[in-house]
Parts: C-alpha cells; sequence; structure tokens
C-alpha cells in the first residue's frame, strides 16, 4: 500500500510499529523523518557507484547492480535488526522519491509476510510539507517572546513553563545549540533541513488556540538560520521580559555553563574568539579572570562589555506587540519555579487566548 502524506499532523499520528529509511547512511544523516530508522539498501559508496555507472555506462547494467546489492543488504537487515520481529509486525518504508530502493525492499518485507506500506513521494513529499510549514504557513498560535539579557535563565524557565502545561517551543533544544558563543553542546548541532523538520513538527502540534511562547533568539541558532514565518511571528510578538540584577545573572552563568567553566583549553578558545571585537588588553583580561577561576567575575564582565550592548542593539530593532517586564532579585534554583509562575501570569495578560483560559 502506497501512502500519501497529507499534513505533518498525519505524520505524527502514523500507527506503525517502525519507520524505516532506507536511503544511504549520507544521507539519512542530513535528515529524516521523525523517528526513523535507517536501514539503507545501499551506502554510501554503493549508491554513488551505481549512479555512476547509471549515467556513464548503461541503466540497465546500473539497475542489475543495485539489484543484487540491494538484496545483499536486505538479507543482512532481515538476519539482523528485523530477525526478532514477529508476523504482526508492520512497518512504513520511504527512500528518496519512494521509488526503486524503498520499492524493492518493501516487496521482500511484504513476501516475508509483513504488512508493509510505503510514502508516496518519500523524503521528498515529506520535505515539502516541511517547507510549506516554516517558509509559507503564518505561525498558527499567538506567539509570545521570553526575552532577557544573557543570564537571565530563559531557557530553565521555558522548560518550567512547558511543564506547567503552557505551550512553548525550544529552539535550543530543537538546534542543540544554548544560542551564544559559548553555547555549543555535546553532539553538535543538527543540519538546517533536520532542524526545520523538527521545528515545523512543534509548529503543527501546536492548538491554535493557546499562546506559544518562544526564547527571544536573533535570526540564528548557533550556525542555523530560523525560517522566515517564525521569525516574522517573534519579531512583532508582545514580550516578557526577565529582569534580574547583573550580580544574580552571573552567578546564575556560572552554574548554568559549568560544562564549559570546567574544561579550561575550551573556555580560553571561545574567549579568543572574542578579539575581533574587543581590544587586546580587554581580551587577556578575561583570560586572566578565566585562568583564576573567576568564573562569576568573568561572566559578568562578558555580559556587561559584550552581551548586554548587543541585546540593547537587537531590541531597539524590533516593534513588539506589547511587553510586561517580570523583575526578580534572584536565579537561584529556589527563585526559578515561583518567576516561571509569574512570566506565566505575564503571557496570560498580554494575549487574548492566554487570557481566555
Amino acid at each position: 500500500m502506497a501512502l500519501t502524506l497529507i499534513s505533518l499532523k498525519q505524520i505524527a499520528a502514523l500507527d506503525f510499529d517502525a519507520v524505516i529509511d532506507v536511503r544511504s547512511p549520507a544521507e539519512f544523516a542530513e535528515d529524516h523523518l521523525p523517528g526513523a530508522i535507517n536501514l539503507p539498501v545501499l551506502d554510501n559508496e554503493e549508491r554513488a557507484r551505481v549512479g555512476t555507472i547509471y549515467k556513464q555506462q548503461s541503466p540497465f547494467l546500473a539497475r542489475k547492480l543495485g539489484a543484487a546489492l540491494v538484496a545483499r543488504n536486505a538479507a543482512r537487515h532481515l538476519e539482523g535488526p528485523l530477525a526478532d520481529k514477529p508476523g504482526g509486525w508492520r512497518p512504513l518504508v520511504y527512500c528518496w522519491r519512494g521509488g526503486q530502493r524503498s520499492g524493492s525492499f518493501a516487496t521482500i518485507l511484504a513476501q516475508v509476510g509483513w504488512r508493509v506500506d510505503l510514502i508516496e513521494g518519500g523524503y521528498k513529499a515529506w520535505r515539502k510539507l516541511v517547507v510549506a510549514e516554516v517558509q509559507d504557513r503564518p505561525v498558527a498560535a499567538p506567539v509570545v517572546v521570553l526575552d532577557g539579557n544573557t543570564g537571565s535563565a530563559k531557557t530553565e524557565v521555558l522548560e518550567l513553563l512547558a511543564a506547567r502545561g503552557m505551550q512553548v517551543i525550544d529552539l535550543e533544544g530543537l538546534a542543540n545549540h544554548r544560542g551564544s558563543l559559548f553555547g555549543e553542546r555535546p553532539g553538535g548541532q543538527p543540519s538546517q533541513k533536520a532542524f526545520e523538520g523538527r521545528l515545523a513538527t512543534a509548529l503543527a502540534a501546536l492548538d491554535p488556540a493557546r499562546p506559544v511562547v518562544v526564547e527571544a533568539e536573533s535570526s540564528k541558532v548557533g550556525d542555523l538560520g530560523v525560517p522566515k514565518q517564525l521569525w516574522a511571528a517573534m519579531r512583532a510578538a508582545p514580550r516578557v521580559r526577565i529582569a534580574a540584577p547583573a550580580a544574580a545573572r552571573a552567578a546564575y552563568l556560572a552554574r548554568a555553563y559549568a560544562d564549559v567553566t570546567e574544561d579550561a583549553a575550551r573556555l580560553e578558545e571561545v574567549v579568543g574568539r572574542l578579539r575581533p571585537v574587543h581590544a587586546a588588553e580587554v581580551i587577556e583580561g578575561w583570560l586572566g579572570l578565566a585562568r583564576a577561576g573567576a568564573f562569576a567575575e568573568l561572566a559578568r564582565e562578558l555580559m556587561e562589555r559584550h552581551y548586554d550592548p548587543r541585546y540593547d542593539k537587537h531590541r531597539a530593532r524590533v516593534a513588539p506587540g506589547g511587553e510586561a517586564v517580570v523583575e526578580t532579585g534572584s536565579l537561584s534554583p529556589e527563585a526559578l519555579g515561583p518567576l516561571a509562575d509569574r512570566v506565566a501570569g505575564a503571557v496570560a495578560a498580554l494575549t487574548p487566548a492566554g487570557r481566555g483560559r
């Protein structure tokens, strides 16, 4: 059976035991459907070899070689990751366009006796839906931006809002990056396409009757660009700004970025990236604080001389649809829960959808 993808919500509701991407590992690594596993019927080298023969010699020879390789790899999957699947197991299979690779593999699985379905149009059909969601379709729910200078605990507050049942989109989580020069996370960032796929899935799941809270970001999170529809909504959205003293923010940063401060070489390397925008004596002063273990003082210096001025310039370029300021004297772990409650109240006051909850 060929399944035609109609919407991203339909994909989320698919009731299959497994979604199998039979493309090469390189194709899968760049992007894939949410939750898919990779059982390639041609690996990277095999795919390149078949493609070269197809173009330079003969489509017939390429198909013959491809069939042999697909059969060989399918046998390996049947004897390996699929060996313990029961008779009632139901997979969904796709490749690039829903053609020869997925069709061949699906035929073999069907001969075993499994109920197998194919995605008509393959990965390209999925990608078309993603592009429509993030580039062409306005954000369905009212957007509220959670703002605040560096070190205001915005990400943790966002997580606490989600735990309280509010709609949130965690751009930093989707991008696997904390959004600053020091923001790299283990595993690195996904590709732009994979990021857009994650975001599109989150956008499609929104309840349009309720506000969605998004942390203030620039147009990029690390190396990944925020798609235009969400970026336009964020620029025009009302904002809830957390205002905390510099000392509280510095202490919070020293705690939140412990993974960076515990790696002396990494900390010095990141501080060194600021040489093009700050005088040499300023950089050396910051490096001295890092070497002395004065991390809260270093955080305060970086905030006041680098990050805060840039935040102020960014705010001057946006025209929010209203702003509420939530002040707090502490960003300790004990203070964040009550702070999240106050932020939630401010979100409700700024949006008709929030007031109607």
